[in-house]
Parts: C-alpha cells; sequence; structure tokens
C-alpha cells in the first residue's frame, strides 16, 4: 500500500511548485483518491501513476481548491479508457458531500467533446457520518468537522469531513480543512499510523506541540493544504516542527510516495 501526494496547497493564489490539495491511496491495483485539487491527474500521469487503476474518489468538500481538478481527472480517465480500452466496463464511484457541485460539473461535461460518453459506469452519491465502503479489506469513514456549517437547504446535511483509512493492518487519519484537533480527536484513537493534518487553517508548529502532548499522538504526522504561514516561512517551521517530533513530522511536497 502507498500513498501517493499529488497536492499540498490550500486555496492561495497560484504558488509556484504546488498545486491544490489532492492525494490518493494505492493499495492491490486500485487507487482511492481524496480530494482533486487543480492538475491532480496531471500530476499523477507525470509520476507514473496509472489513471486506470481509480477506483473511487471521496471528496471531503466541494471548496475550488479540493475539487478544481475533478472534471479533468474524470475527463483524463475517458480520454485514456478511449485510446486503451483499459477502462471500459468498469465502476467508478464518487463520493461527495454536496451533490449540487457534481450536478454542475457533470453539466459541463456533457457540453464537451463527445458529450462526455462513456463505455464505464461513474456514479455519485453524498455521505454522511460513518463507514463509506469496505473494498477488498480498504476500510473508509468519515466524521463531519466544524470547518462548513451544515446547509439547512439540503436537509441540514453536514458540508465537510475528515476521514479514517484503515486496510493491512495501518491506519490514516485526514484531517481534511477542520477548525481544530477536537474535530476529529474520536479518529485518533487507538494511536494511529499516520495523521495527515492540514495547515492553511492552523498553525503547524503550534498544532504540533498540542499533538505531542497526547498520548494518542500518531506515529507520522504529515502536513498538508499549506497556506501562506508555512509556505512564507518554509525553513524555520520545518525546524521547529522537527524539534518537537523529529523525523516523525515532515512538511508534505507535491509528488511525495510514502510506502506503507
Amino acid at each position: 500500500m502507498r500513498l501517493l501526494i499529488f497536492g499540498t496547497c490550500s486555496g492561495t493564489e497560484p504558488y509556484p511548485g504546488r498545486h491544490h490539495t489532492s492525494f490518493a491511496v494505492e493499495r492491490g491495483g486500485n487507487l482511492y483518491w481524496f480530494d482533486a485539487g487543480e492538475g491532480c491527474s496531471y500530476t499523477a500521469c507525470c509520476m507514473g501513476v496509472d489513471l486506470m487503476q481509480t477506483r473511487k474518489i471521496v471528496i471531503s468538500h466541494t471548496h475550488m481548491d479540493h475539487i478544481g481538478g475533478l472534471g479533468n481527472l474524470l475527463w483524463n480517465i475517458r480520454k485514456i479508457n478511449e485510446r486503451t480500452g483499459a477502462f471500459a466496463g468498469r465502476d467508478l464511484e464518487l463520493l461527495i458531500p454536496d451533490i449540487r457541485a457534481w450536478e454542475g460539473l457533470l453539466a459541463m461535461l456533457q457540453t464537451t467533446e463527445g458529450g462526455f460518453s462513456r463505455n464505464f459506469t461513474l456514479s455519485a452519491r453524498e455521505f454522511g457520518d460513518g463507514l463509506l465502503f469496505d473494498d477488498g479489506g480498504l476500510r473508509v469513514a468519515a466524521l463531519h468537522n466544524s470547518h462548513l456549517r451544515r446547509d439547512l437547504t439540503a436537509g441540514g446535511r453536514w458540508l465537510s469531513f475528515g476521514f479514517l483509512i484503515e486496510a493491512d493492518g495501518k491506519s490514516i487519519v485526514y484531517s481534511g480543512d477542520t477548525g481544530g484537533i477536537g474535530d476529529f480527536a474520536e479518529l485518533l484513537t487507538p494511536r494511529r499510523d499516520i495523521l495527515l493534518m492540514e495547515t492553511g487553517h492552523h498553525d503547524p508548529v503550534a498544532f504540533a506541540k498540542q499533538l505531542a502532548a497526547r498520548a494518542d499522538c500518531p506515529g507520522r504526522l504529515l502536513f498538508i493544504h499549506h497556506g501562506r504561514h508555512i509556505l512564507d516561512s518554509f525553513t524555520r517551521v520545518q525546524r521547529e516542527v522537527r524539534d518537537l517530533l523529529g523525523d516523525r513530522a515532515q512538511i508534505l511536497a507535491d509528488r511525495t510516495v510514502i510506502e506503507l
């Protein structure tokens, strides 16, 4: 099982060498995407990742820095399949907390070349708290966070989530965009192998101090979704975080591959 990092930036203006947040878990010949920021499929292809392995795409919330590359990802899967036939007859599922974003994107895709016709199944569904799927032993559960309030026009649904990803005795918590550790603390127990923590709305040094004091501090802390606070002071922040947690902490860069 591998963790593939395609984008590490938050919704800042374009930042050299970084794209908006997206990563995937690769396991058993399948790809499970989490968020789809700008250029994610381009970065994946440049890393040698086979888009034909895509099984599911999970979106934490529908802000542009998390879905801006979704249309292109789906389009590239379709285009590569046209050339190779490798995706014909397969099933691809999109899990998204607000189906309205998908409906708008699908309408746009259908105005492009070929009307987005395809010979594979593409389905989309909204989700809430709890188990999203267990696909051959890879389990993903969702827990809402306080980044976005409930949308009362959508029946009071939560619209922003973090996730617990488990397979092969390994566990990853992805905070999503969050109000703080209180949003996902229950996902940290029992002690997890990796926490993917966003820094776009938080001081990573302050968070590292808070996490280091916890008995359930994960084995590794990987920072993602960087804002200007960390990008403009990268060397200092990296030094201070590692002073607290040593090699257990890593500020992720685009195109990082982590073996689990």
